[in-house]
């Protein structure tokens, strides 16, 4: 979620995303075919595989987010609101369900994390600090892809999604804390060779989750400040808009839409601030499911901020976090996952 660094951004600025994010502040084919042959809509509970993180004492909270696959099939996520010096990026192996410090550094609050499909690297977006970071899988050789302005308006960039050739698409966020009728948000293209950032839409109501269709044609966008995902299609060479509507109303209450992960049916997992649950939706708009947490679990947790869909398989897990702590859980997603299938 911004591209302005302040001089010494300690704990005024991850709390206030903090008490922002736990608050519930901080989504092809036809619905019937993307639903799958041996898949039933409706009501789907998600088994606990691990505890992640617990709430960190100086930041009072925490916040997973980003799951994405790497290479080699382990599970990178990212810490928003851990201070300095406890990791930022963590991964864990699904199968031994052990849990390691990937990296830290002293000032960074990510809130996504991508592998990129040109490079190998794991990309990730600096919502305090307003800039991209990349390290290898393993979080060594760090170093800042993205900061600065953009088109002359510091960046709170939030999530990311490439495109098939390593370009960079990104949520900016700025004006999430605001009434949302001061839109101020942009959804953002970064080139994977200059680094050069192009406005692909702006005066949005803060998106927040990006990912693109299954067959990479248009992006689907959050407007975290609105309850709603839009479909923009793209022109050609993915510099513009071509044309762009609201798609999908959430009726959330207080909870609003996060993150967004796409199956290899178009279907879309829409993730939540303010409830522990994911939303899934066909790409004409049909609520085929809702994935919760046991009802046991449920009292402290408050939000299911984003998805990832292990390629290949129906394998999903979801990054659930409270008063409780930082989980992830898992479930059988409606279709298999592709490269892209983690929530952005």
């Amino acid at each position: 979620m911004t591209p302005h660094r302040p001089e010494a951004r300690p704990s005024a600025t991850v709390r206030a995303l903090s008490l922002l994010v736990l608050a519930g502040a901080v989504t092809g084919c036809s619905g019937a075919a993307a639903t799958g042959a041996d898949q039933e809509p409706g009501e789907r509970t998600a088994g606990l595989l691990v505890q992640v993180t617990s709430v960190h004492e100086e930041t009072g909270t925490t916040l997973l987010e980003g799951p994405a696959f790497a290479p080699d099939g382990g599970l990178v996520l990212v810490d928003v609101t851990a201070p300095a010096g406890e990791p930022k990026v963590l991964r864990v192996d699904t199968d031994s369900r052990e849990v390691v410090p990937v990296f830290t550094n002293e000032d960074s609050a990510y809130t996504s994390a991508q592998f990129s499909p040109f490079d190998g690297r794991l990309y990730l977006t600096d919502f305090a600090g307003g800039g991209i970071d990349s390290v290898t899988p393993e979080g060594d050789d760090h170093t800042t892809f993205f900061s600065g302005d953009v088109d002359g308006a510091p960046m709170r960039p939030d999530d990311l999604a490439f495109d098939e050739a390593g370009n960079m698409y990104v949520s900016d966020s700025t004006g999430f804390s605001g009434p949302a009728w001061e839109a101020r948000g942009r959804v953002v293209r970064i080139d994977r060779d200059t680094a050069e950032a192009t406005v692909l839409a702006k005066d949005l109501p803060a998106p927040n989750g990006i990912s693109f269709d299954e067959d990479f044609s248009g992006l689907w966008v959050g407007q975290y400040a609105a309850n709603r995902v839009d479909h923009y299609t793209l022109g050609g060479d993915g510099t513009e808009v071509e044309t762009s509507h609201a798609a999908i109303h959430f009726d959330g209450g207080t909870s609003r839409v996060d993150s967004i992960a796409v199956d290899a049916a178009g279907n879309l997992y829409q993730a939540v601030h303010g409830q522990p649950r994911i939303f899934v939706y066909g790409s004409t708009g049909e609520h085929l499911a809702t994935v919760s947490v046991p009802a046991d679990d449920a009292d402290g947790l408050e939000s299911a901020t984003n998805v990832a869909i292990a390629p290949g398989t129906t394998d999903a897990y979801m990054t659930v976090s409270g008063g409780d702590g930082g989980f992830v859980y898992t479930f059988d997603a409606l279709a298999e996952g592709t490269r892209q299938s983690n929530g952005g």
